[in-house]
């Protein structure tokens, strides 16, 4: 009796470590910093997902049975698209049993596709086979086998309990997510799905949480947002019970603070004897800005004789920008002064030095 016990305790003890080591082989390189409360979080710059295509599936022959369940799990990366996942099963190679759909979101990562199938028949052979499927197509992978076996009890445990929270940590440019996990006795991994439209489409570094049964505050730093954008997010976790996936909420990051724009009056380039290329360096700081060149042979640029190149816009940034206007028609071996021109809607116009160049 104590043998057989002992037995059932190593085999509960293979089943979480099993998964786990197979979930880690997921897991991307981090960074931990403090959050505003002072616990440890995972840094996240965000990226571009690839274009979305159909599910890619990597199925896995590895099998832990019991008496009557078993834990089957493979790989699948959604490639962009809300993707579902399942297994069928039976005691014949058509197989005929089906798991219930479960959802791995719309990252581009390969993410681990586990299942815990119960009610099978001691001492049988089964089949199974892993499906997945988005918008875009339905793959599947493979057909393994594996042995019931006697004697052996099912493990403990279920699928964890999530809830997505409000983030926190709002700038012009990060925001910590925070959520909720609850692992359920059984070894559980996170991450959070984000995006700048409800299809989501990045995702965090997978984050382990261990096995206990009660809920867990978890958040991870997302950096390089776009300012005064509207994202949304959700909480996801899995173990080798299944997956599960919290709310999907949303939050805007911070808009740019506004300053007062700047420009600069470069040095022409590129002069000929009725032609130059007028530069100048414009920062927004912030704000809508538009800019203009004035230019002539009055050293004041006033009166009639002042000529203004089209108005155009810089981008609503905080950096210089580069900017440069050709004009043509000039006089030849003549001096002519010029000046850039900036205006926005907050404090009204800005002007750069003016500057001289001759023609040829």
């Amino acid at each position: 009796m104590n043998k057989n016990i002992g037995i059932i305790i190593g085999l509960i003890a293979l089943l979480g470590i099993g998964w786990y080591a197979m979930s880690q082989s997921n897991n991307s390189a981090t960074s931990v910093v403090q959050n505003p409360t002072g616990d440890t979080t995972v840094v996240q710059t965000t990226t571009n997902p690839p274009q979305a295509g159909s599910p890619i599936v990597v199925g896995d022959k590895t099998a832990i049975p019991t008496d009557t369940t078993v834990v089957v799990t493979g790989k699948v990366t959604p490639n962009g698209a809300f993707t579902s996942y399942w297994y069928e099963y039976g005691t014949t190679p058509s197989m005929g049993g089906k798991t219930a759909n479960q959802l791995l979101g719309s990252g581009s990562m390969a993410l681990n596709a586990p299942s815990y199938i119960t009610g099978l028949v001691k001492d049988t052979t089964y089949y199974f086979r892993l499906n997945a499927k988005n918008e875009f197509g339905q793959v599947s992978d493979g057909q393994f086998s594996f042995t019931t076996t006697h004697g052996y009890a099912a493990p403990v445990g279920s699928v964890p309990t999530v809830r997505t929270n409000k983030v926190s940590g709002i700038t012009q440019s990060s925001a910590y997510l925070d959520g909720e996990v609850t692992p359920n006795k059984g070894i559980t991994q996170f991450w959070f799905e984000y995006g700048t439209t409800a299809n989501l489409g990045n995702t965090t570094a997978l984050v382990s949480v261990g096995d206990g049964a009660i809920g867990l505050q978890e958040s991870q730093l997302l950096t390089n947002l776009t300012p005064a954008t509207t994202y949304y997010y959700r909480i996801n976790a899995q173990n080798q019970f299944g997956t599960v996936n919290g709310a999907t909420l949303n939050f805007k990051t911070a808009p740019l603070a506004i300053g007062v724009s700047e420009v600069k009056t470069m040095p022409a380039s590129g002069i000929s004897q009725s032609a130059a290329t007028l530069n100048g360096v414009v920062n927004p700081k912030g704000s809508q800005v538009s800019y203009w060149f004035r230019y002539g042979v009055d050293s004041l640029l006033g009166g009639v004789l002042v000529n203004t190149t089209a108005e155009q816009r810089a981008d609503q940034v905080t950096k210089d920008i580069a900017v440069a206007v050709d004009v043509t028609g000039l006089s030849s071996k003549t001096t002519y002064y010029f000046q850039l021109v900036g205006r926005n809607d907050q404090q009204g116009g800005v002007k750069g030095e003016i500057r001289t160049f001759k023609t040829k």
